[in-house]
This record gives structure tokens, C-alpha cells and sequence, in this order.
């Protein structure tokens, strides 16, 4: 955190005449009001103004209120100010919603009994993956001095027990290097934690399934897509994906490295404020706003073509509902950096080359539930 900045601090008014014609000043608690007319336009008018608010420890921002237009100010806070409950309130039921879930890869008749712990691999598969994602945002935003939250993992019953976890970005980008930086740090980090995780669970025993499993009527069997980058791990270490032997099934950890390539390609779907909207808006600039319309019609079209022609009526589903998540986000927009001056060509190739990393973690099936 950062203490507050002192009012002697705040820039004055004639420093913004520049850009805009400042006739009254306001505090509001902490916050400061500065009430005028622009003389050229917002991206301008932040480039020139944003740099000497940041100086004093102030986030700034141009808006509207009663008809005036005012440059609202507020102290800057980088990192936590206290103990983030809601955080660890979500982090808690993360866990215990994995384990219930993990649990039953594991099977375990009661789930919610003490032989619950068995699925602690599980469970550290999957929030290892999801965290170290999440934590590569939040460690890149405070070395660009960009206020961030903790991560929020986000406790759900589905088949691996979460919807992930994401950080809220709560200050303003200053150039497109901090934007492509932040957004690659996730991917980059997940994926090394993926792939280890992935090892780990491959070089693992395979789990046995039990007789009463295979006995009962309303077993159902869940059948994995894997992408082409667990297949190239497990081509590497010599470990089958899939045994012929019906009584076994691969380790539920190989399941949390599953867990981690799927999210990142999801993340790096290249729209609005996902880690693929802004590395490529960093990337290419306001080019990325042309891009961004072309990629739900791409997932519409993925689950059309999953429909009608590889008659795969079940995943259809998480196409549809990506492709209607990418319109918002892309109705939205991406992120603008104060300063939109062109990525240097290093990260350009950092760029492509996580993105070509990242559609070896796509597959079409990702998952099928074949019926008792």
C-alpha cells in the first residue's frame, strides 16, 4: 500500500492549461475535482495530465457530471491496504469445492467423510495452476506500479470444482509495454506451472476404479479431449493418456494440467480485457478493435461446424456460450494505455510465440459424458 499523498502535492491548476482550462477545484474527502473545459481530446488530455497526477500519488481520471466536465483524482493505493477476507473467504471455498469434487475422481463413496484428503493432490493441481496464473498478473502489475488485487478464485461444482479465479485491475495502464506485460505474465506462468503439474500427474500411478462403480447403473464416463501439448508430454515421458485396461483411469493430477492449458486458451482468446485482448492490443494497437468482431464469429462457427458436422451436440455448448462471452467483452473494448506508442518488437515475438503456445492447449472436444 502507499500513504496518502499530501493536498500541498496535488498538481495545480495552471500545469493542466495546456489541455484543460481548469475554473474550480473541489475536495471530496481524499478525492479531488477539478472542473474545466477540455482543449483537445481524452487520450490527449490524459497523456499530458496523467503523468504529473501519478507523480503526486494520484489516479486520474476524465468524466462528466451535471453537464462538466471534471478530472477526478484519486490516491493511489498499490497492494493491499488490509487482511483481503473476501479473498481468503473465496480461496477457502475454492479449496473445499475442489476437494469435494476431486474427491470423487479419486472415488471416494463419501465425499464428505475423511477420506476427502485423498483428493489434496487434486485440489493442489488445480488452484497451483490457476494461482500461479493469477499471481503472474498481480506480481507484473506491481513491478509496473499498477495497482492490482489478489487473486479471486471463484468456487463452482462443475467437474473441477472452480471457474477459475481472476485479479481486478483497479489503476490505469501507462504504456502498451505495461499492458503487454501484465497480460502475458498470466499465460507465461500458467503454462510452466501446467506443464509441470502435467508431469508430475503423468509420471503418477493411474487410479483404480472401484467394482461398485463399475457395477452401478447410473455410472457415467467422462471422456477428456487432450490438446496437442499434453500429448507431446506424455509422448516425452513415455505415459499413456488413456488406458485399455477399463478398471484404471489416468491420475486426477494430469487432470489439473488439463484444467490449466483450457484456461489458457480461453485467456488468450483475443478480445476485449482477456490476457489475448490485451497482448494483442499491445501488439497491434487500435487494430486490435478491426481483430476483435472476427473471434466470436470464428467460436460460432466452431460450434456449428462440432454440430452439424461431427455431430458433437454436447460440447456445442461452450462454444455458443464463448462466443456470446467474446461479444460482450469485444462490445466492451479493450484496454487503452496512456501511452499507445508501438510495442518493440522483442515482446511482439514474446507475443506470437505465446499465442501459437497457446492455441497447442486448444482442442474442439475438450469434453464429452458418454451416458450410463
Amino acid at each position: 500500500m502507499m500513504s496518502a499523498p499530501s493536498p500541498e502535492d496535488r498538481p495545480a491548476p495552471e500545469t493542466l492549461s495546456s489541455v484543460f482550462h481548469v475554473y474550480e477545484v473541489r475536495e471530496r474527502g481524499e478525492r479531488l475535482l477539478y472542473f474545466g473545459e477540455p482543449l483537445a481530446n481524452q487520450q490527449r488530455i490524459m497523456e499530458a495530465v496523467w503523468p504529473a497526477f501519478r507523480e503526486a500519488g494520484y489516479e486520474v481520471h476524465l468524466t462528466r457530471q451535471t453537464g462538466e466536465f471534471v478530472l477526478v483524482a484519486e490516491p493511489r493505493s498499490v497492494g493491499e491496504d488490509a487482511i483481503p477476507w473476501t479473498n481468503v473467504a473465496l480461496f477457502v471455498a475454492t479449496v473445499l469445492s475442489t476437494l469435494f469434487v476431486g474427491a470423487q475422481w479419486y472415488y471416494v463413496r463419501d465425499p464428505l467423510s475423511t477420506a476427502i484428503v485423498s483428493a489434496i493432490p487434486f485440489t493442489l493441481a488445480v488452484m497451483g495452476v490457476l494461482g500461479t496464473h493469477e499471481l503472474g498478473h498481480y506480481v507484473m502489475s506491481r513491478y509496473h506500479d499498477v495497482d492490482a488485487s489478489l487473486p479471486y478464485f471463484i468456487p463452482f461444482p462443475t467437474i473441477v470444482g472452480t471457474m477459475g479465479a481472476v485479479i481486478r485491475m483497479r489503476g490505469q495502464i501507462p504504456d502498451r509495454e505495461a499492458l503487454f506485460d501484465i497480460g502475458v505474465a498470466g499465460p507465461i506462468a500458467g503454462l510452466l506451472a501446467t506443464v509441470v503439474v502435467s508431469a508430475v500427474g503423468l509420471m503418477l500411478p493411474p487410479v483404480a476404479v472401484p467394482e461398485w462403480v463399475l457395477a452401478a447403473q447410473s455410472t457415467v464416463e467422462v471422456e477428456f479431449g487432450y490438446p496437442p501439448l499434453l500429448h507431446a508430454i506424455a509422448w516425452q515421458l513415455d505415459a499413456p493418456l488413456v488406458y485399455d485396461d477399463p478398471t484404471k483411469v489416468i491420475n486426477p493430477v494430469v487432470i489439473g494440467g488439463w484444467v490449466g492449458m483450457f484456461i489458457t486458451f480461453l485467456n488468450l482468446i483475443p478480445v476485449g480485457q482477456l490476457d489475448g485482448g490485451h497482448i494483442l492490443r499491445a501488439m497491434v494497437g487500435p487494430a486490435q478493435e478491426r481483430i476483435a468482431p472476427l473471434v466470436p464469429t470464428a467460436l460460432f462457427a466452431l460450434a456449428g461446424y462440432l454440430f452439424f458436422v461431427r455431430d458433437v451436440g454436447q460440447v456445442v455448448g461452450i462454444w455458443v456460450l464463448w462466443g456470446i462471452m467474446a461479444a460482450i467483452v469485444s462490445a466492451f473494448g479493450s484496454a487503452r494505455p496512456i501511452d499507445d506508442s508501438p510495442l518493440d518488437g522483442r515482446r511482439v515475438a514474446i507475443g506470437i510465440v505465446t499465442f501459437v503456445i497457446g492455441a497447442l492447449c486448444f482442442t474442439p472436444v475438450p469434453i464429452q459424458i458418454v451416458g450410463p
